[in-house]
């Protein structure tokens, strides 16, 4: 089994920028060998894929809405991933969540295929 936690959601102004960090545990889970991504719901909305970013070759894939604006890394022998959200926008509000599945990166992970394991997900507000 694996656990995933997400933290560094919260409150920030139009513009403004946020880190949400999501690390990975099990008892023999290494990220080394899974894709790993963020994925984000709005309130009254479907879930969206937002980044993703493989284990093997380190690409990373965005969503249109945040190319540009939010960049996705990871740090494997922390077991963490990390979504820097810069010039974020109201429409960026939503609570986002870390999913994690094994290798290859599903060519429908933005629909949340491929993905095994999910976090709690943490709010972020964007308002003024």
């Amino acid at each position: 089994q694996v656990q995933l936690v997400e933290s560094g959601g919260g409150l920030v102004q139009p513009g403004g920028s946020l880190r949400l960090s999501c690390v990975a545990s099990g008892a023999t889970f290494t990220l080394d060998y899974y894709t790993i991504g963020w994925f984000r719901q709005a309130p009254g909305k479907e879930r969206e894929g937002v980044s993703c970013i493989s284990s093997s070759d380190g690409i990373a894939y965005y969503a249109d809405s945040v190319k540009g604006r939010f960049t996705i890394s990871r740090d494997n022998a922390k077991n963490t991933v990390y979504l820097q959200m810069n010039s974020l926008k109201p429409e960026d509000t939503a609570v986002y969540y870390c999913a994690t599945g094994p290798q290859p990166i599903n060519p429908n992970w933005g629909l949340g295929y491929g993905m095994d394991y999910w976090g709690k997900g943490t709010l972020v507000t964007v308002s003024s």
